[in-house]
C-alpha cells in the first residue's frame, strides 16, 4: 500500500484553519522570546529517524509473541511499511536492516523500491546473539568473545559479510550489538573475554570501508544476567578508541540500569567525539523497548537538550545516526511508530526552544532556581504546530495518526496479505 501526497493533502484541508491559527498564536509568542520560528521549522523538516526492520512486527517476549495481522513477510514490505510512515510523518526517511533476516534477493530492485518511497539504508545489523542456520559453530556460549577461536573467527567473518551487503545498498555504518556474556559466577574469565572481543573488533573494523563508521553497542544484562561483556557506555568507548576513528559508542535508551544519567553519558560521548548513533525507545523497569516518550518524557527531553547542545558545540562528534528501537507487544506496529516518531520530534522541537544563552548565565551565576525555569518553560510549552507546520510544509500529515486510521491502512494491509502473515526475523 502507498499513501500519495494528494490523500493526505485532502486529508489536511479539514484540520488546516485550525492549525494556522495555532501555529500563528504560537509562532508569534515565541517570536517575542527571540526564537526564530523558521529555523526550528526547517531543522525539524530536516531531522530524520531510521526505522528498523524487526520494528514493522508485533514484539514479543522471552515467554512468547503475540502476532499483528498484516505484517510484512518480506524485505519488499517492510520498506512498503516503512514508505508508509515517511509519507504520513515525513520524519522516517530511513530503514535499518537485520541480516541475515533482511539479505536481498535483487540488490537493485530493493534499492530502486527504497528511492520510490524516498528512503536511504541507514546502518546494517549483525546477529551473532542467535545461531544462524546450517552454521558450523554455535554462540551458545558467545560469539566474539568466545574462548574457541573458530567461533570468533565465525563470528567476525558473518559482520564481514553484513558490510559487503550493506556496500551494496549504499549504507555507510555498522552496528554491532553484542549477547555475549555469563549467567553464573566463575563462567567466564572476564579479561579473556574482553580481550577475545576487543580483538574480534578490531578485526572487523578492519574490513570498514573508509567511508564507513562501527557503532559499539553496551547493556548491562540480558540475555545473560550475570555479566555482559560490553556491559556500559565506558566500555564500549574504550572498545571504540582502541578500534580507531571510524568507531563509536552507539546508546540506546533502554540499555541502562535505573536511573542512570544518560543525558550526562550523551554530554561526554559528544565532548569526546564518540556518539556515533542512537536508539529511541522508553522504559520503566528495564530494556522494555516500549514507545518513545510513554513513560519519561522529560528525560527525553533533557537527553535532547544535551544532544542539541553537543551538535552546536562539539564538531568534533559526527551528525548522530538516529533510529527508533522499540517493540509493539498489544499495539498495531505502524500506529506505535507513528506515536515514537512524533514524541521524538517533539522532544527535540522543546530542546530547541531552550535559550541556550540565558542558561549559561544562569549557570554562571549559580542561579539554580533560574536554570530550571529555563529548562521547564520550553519543556511546558505545546510545540504540536511546530511539528505539524513541519510536516505540512514537506507534503506530510497534520495528524498522522488520525490520516492512517482514517485510510484503513491496517485493515487494507490485512486484506493484501491475510491475517497470519507474520514480519520475518522476529
Amino acid at each position: 500500500m502507498r499513501i500519495d501526497k494528494d490523500r493526505i493533502q485532502d486529508k489536511n484541508q479539514k484540520d488546516l484553519k485550525s492549525h494556522q491559527e495555532s501555529f500563528d498564536f504560537l509562532s508569534n509568542r515565541l517570536e517575542k522570546n527571540n526564537c526564530n520560528v523558521n529555523d526550528i521549522i526547517d531543522k525539524l523538516s530536516k531531522f530524520q529517524v531510521a526505522i528498523p526492520s524487526w520494528a514493522l512486527g508485533a514484539g514479543g517476549t522471552r515467554f512468547g509473541r503475540f502476532s499483528f495481522q498484516g505484517e510484512p513477510s518480506t524485505l519488499e514490505q517492510k520498506i512498503d511499511d516503512v514508505g508508509i510512515l515517511h509519507a504520513l510523518t515525513q520524519t522516517a526517511g530511513a530503514i535499518s536492516l537485520h541480516i541475515p533476516w533482511d539479505v536481498p534477493q535483487d540488490y537493485e530492485a530493493i534499492k530502486q523500491l527504497a528511492v520510490s518511497h524516498n528512503i536511504i539504508f541507514d546502518a546494517v545489523n549483525s546477529n551473532t546473539f542467535q545461531d544462524q542456520k546450517n552454521a558450523e559453530k554455535s554462540y551458545r556460549f558467545g560469539s566474539l568473545s568466545n574462548r574457541e577461536k573458530t567461533i570468533r573467527e565465525q563470528a567476525v567473518q558473518h559482520n564481514i559479510d553484513v558490510i559487503n551487503i550493506g556496500r551494496k545498498l549504499g549504507s555507510k555504518s555498522l552496528t554491532v550489538w553484542l549477547a555475549d556474556g555469563s549467567n553464573f559466577p566463575g563462567q567466564n574469565n572476564f579479561q579473556n573475554a574482553l580481550q577475545h572481543t576487543q580483538d574480534s573488533l578490531k578485526n572487523i573494523y578492519g574490513a570498514l570501508p573508509d567511508d564507513w563508521k562501527m557503532f559499539i553497542e553496551y547493556k548491562p544484562y540480558e540475555p545473560n544476567f550475570y555479566s555482559t561483556v560490553i556491559q556500559d557506555w565506558g566500555t564500549s568507548f574504550m572498545l571504540a578508541n582502541e578500534c580507531g576513528e571510524k568507531a563509536y559508542t552507539l546508546v540506546d535508551l533502554g540499555h541502562h540500569l535505573p536511573n542512570s544519567n544518560i543525558e550526562q553519558i550523551v554530554a561526554t560521548l559528544m565532548l569526546k567525539g564518540k556518539l556515533g548513533g542512537f536508539h529511541f525507545n522508553d522504559s520503566k523497569y528495564g530494556d522494555d523497548d516500549i514507545t518513545v516518550g510513554s513513560i519519561k518524557p522529560y528525560t527525553l527531553f533533557l537527553i535532547f537538550n544535551e544532544l542539541v547542545y553537543g551538535m552546536n558545540n562539539n564538531p568534533q562528534n559526527p551528525y548522530p545516526a538516529w533510529m527508533i528501537d522499540a517493540s509493539h507487544n498489544i499495539k498495531d506496529p505502524l500506529e506505535d511508530l507513528i506515536q515514537s516518531l512524533e514524541a521524538i520530534q517533539e522532544a527535540y522541537a522543546k530542546a530547541l526552544l531552550i535559550d541556550q544563552a540565558q542558561l549559561r548565565a544562569a549557570q554562571i551565576e549559580n542561579d539554580v532556581v533560574r536554570c530550571q525555569e529555563i529548562l521547564q518553560n520550553a519543556y511546558r510549552t505545546d510545540v504540536r504546530p511546530l511539528l505539524q507546520q513541519a510536516r505540512l510544509t514537506t507534503g506530510g500529515a497534520l495528524s498522522p495518526l488520525h490520516i492512517y486510521r482514517s485510510l484503513k491502512v491496517r485493515e487494507n494491509l490485512i486484506t493484501a496479505r491475510g491475517v497470519n502473515s507474520k514480519a520475518v526475523g522476529l
